[in-house]
C-alpha cells in the first residue's frame, strides 16, 4: 500500500509547521525522515497519520484521498507509533495493551479476543521481545521495554503501513539494533511500508531505502542516502560539516565541526 502527499501543509492552532510537502512512499519502501530539532519532522507523521488536520493539500492512501475513510479504515491500514506514549492506567498489563491494537479490526460490539486476534497479539509481543513481561504492568517495565510493549501495539494492528517518531528512544544500542532488524524483516519479509523519524543520521543511512531531508518544515531532498547525505545538504540541514564514508554496511556521517562562523574564543 502507497501513502502519498501533495502540497501538505500543516500545524497547530493555523500555525503551518509543514510547508508544501509532495513526497510518496512506495508499497513495501522504508523512508526515513530526517532534519534537524523542530524541522516539522514529527508534525509531518502526525498529518500522515490523520491526527492533525491539514490546513491544505492532500494525502492519498493508495491513490484514494484518506479523508474520505472513516478513523477506523485509517486504522486498519496504518499505525502510528508516537515518541511519547499516551498515559495509561496503573494496573494495564503489557497483554491488555498490545491486544488494544485489534480495536480497528473488531466490531464495536465485540469486547472478547477472537482466535485471530489473539493470534496478532502473541505474534507482536513474541517480534518485540516483550512476550516474558506480557502479565506484567506497563508502568513496572524499563524505557526500553515499555518502547518495545508500545511497538508491539502497534504491530497487533497488522497494519501495512508503519510510521514511527524515534522508535529507537531509551533503547541502548544493541536493542536499537535488534528493533531496527526486526522492522527491516518485517518490511522486506512482508512488504510492510515503514516510514521513520530518527535522530541518527548514520542508522537511517544504514536501513532506509530512501531519506527525506526536512529543514524549517519544507522538503529539501529525497533520495537513496548517496544521492542525499552530501557534505552540503549537511551542512544546510543540520548546520554541521562533515564527511561522508562508505562502509561495510552503507554510506556514514561523520560530523566534523560546526558550521557557524560564530567561534569561542578565550
Amino acid at each position: 500500500m502507497s501513502i502519498a502527499t501533495r502540497q501538505l501543509t500543516g500545524g497547530y492552532s493555523n500555525h503551518p509547521v509543514v510547508r508544501d510537502i509532495s513526497l510518496t512512499v512506495t508499497p513495501g519502501e522504508w523512508l526515513a525522515i530526517l532534519g534537524a530539532n523542530g524541522s516539522g519532522k514529527s508534525t509531518l507523521l502526525r498529518l500522515l497519520s490523520r491526527l492533525l488536520e491539514p490546513e491544505r493539500g492532500a494525502i492519498l492512501l493508495d491513490g484514494k484521498a484518506i479523508e474520505q475513510l472513516t478513523p477506523r479504515q485509517i486504522a486498519q491500514q496504518i499505525a502510528f507509533l508516537p515518541q511519547q506514549q499516551a498515559e495509561l492506567p496503573e494496573e494495564m498489563t503489557v497483554r491488555q495493551l498490545v491486544s488494544a491494537g485489534r480495536s480497528p479490526h473488531q466490531p464495536w460490539w465485540h469486547w472478547d479476543l477472537s482466535q485471530d486476534d489473539r493470534y496478532w497479539v502473541e505474534l507482536a509481543m513474541r517480534y518485540t521481545q516483550i512476550a516474558p513481561f506480557a502479565d506484567r504492568a506497563v508502568s513496572a517495565l524499563s524505557g526500553g521495554e515499555r518502547q518495545r510493549a508500545f511497538l508491539a501495539l502497534a504491530l497487533a494492528q497488522n497494519p501495512q503501513i508503519l510510521l514511527l517518531d524515534e522508535p529507537t528512544t531509551f533503547l541502548d544500542i544493541c536493542y536499537q539494533l535488534e528493533l531496527l532488524d526486526l522492522l527491516d524483516s518485517l518490511n522486506r519479509k512482508q512488504g510492510l511500508s515503514v516510514v521513520t523519524v530518527l535522530h541518527d543520521i548514520n542508522l537511517a543511512a544504514r536501513y532506509s531505502h530512501r531519506i527525506a531531508l526536512v529543514k524549517d518544515g519544507r522538503l529539501v531532498e529525497v533520495g537513496s542516502s548517496s544521492e542525499v547525505l552530501t557534505p552540503d545538504n549537511i551542512k544546510l540541514v543540520f548546520g554541521v560539516e562533515a564527511s561522508v564514508i562508505s562502509t561495510p554496511v552503507g554510506l556514514q556521517v561523520y560530523p566534523l565541526r560546526s558550521a557557524k562562523k560564530a567561534r569561542l574564543t578565550i
